[in-house]
C-alpha cells in the first residue's frame, strides 16, 4: 500500500507530485509479475486523486510504461501501458452501485507476452 499525500507540481501545468502539504491519496498494489525491465501490477484506488497511479508509481521509482510526464514515452508504445480493467463505485447522487469492466487492449496484451 502506498498511502503518500499529492498535490499539485507548481509551475508545471497539470503536473502533480508527492508532496506533504497534498491531499490524503491511498493505491493499493499486488506484483503479479516481474520481468527484467517491468512489473506487472495489479492496483486498488482508496482515493481518486488525479494522476494518483502514475504518481505513486513514479514516486517510488516504477513509472508506468510510456508515461511521458512522469516516466519515459517510448516510440514502440501508444500512449501509456495502464489499463482500469474493472471500475466499480456507488453514484453518488442515486446510490446506485455501478460497475464497469473492459478487456486488456491487444496493444497491451502483445507487451505481456
Amino acid at each position: 500500500t502506498v498511502n503518500l499525500p499529492i498535490g499539485r507540481k507548481p509551475g508545471v501545468g497539470i503536473a502533480r507530485e508527492v508532496r506533504a502539504d497534498g491531499e490524503p491519496a491511498v493505491t493499493h498494489f499486488r506484483v503479479l509479475e516481474r520481468r527484467a525491465h517491468a512489473i506487472l501490477l495489479e492496483l486498488r484506488l482508496e482515493t481518486g486523486r488525479t494522476h494518483q497511479i502514475r504518481v505513486h508509481c513514479s514516486y517510488l521509482g516504477h513509472p508506468v510504461l510510456g508515461d511521458f510526464m512522469y516516466g519515459e514515452e517510448y516510440d514502440w508504445l501508444d500512449g501509456q501501458a495502464l489499463h482500469a480493467c474493472r471500475l466499480a463505485f456507488t453514484h453518488p447522487i442515486t446510490g446506485e452501485k455501478l460497475d464497469f469492466s473492459a478487456p486488456l487492449p491487444e496493444d497491451m496484451a502483445a507487451i505481456i507476452r
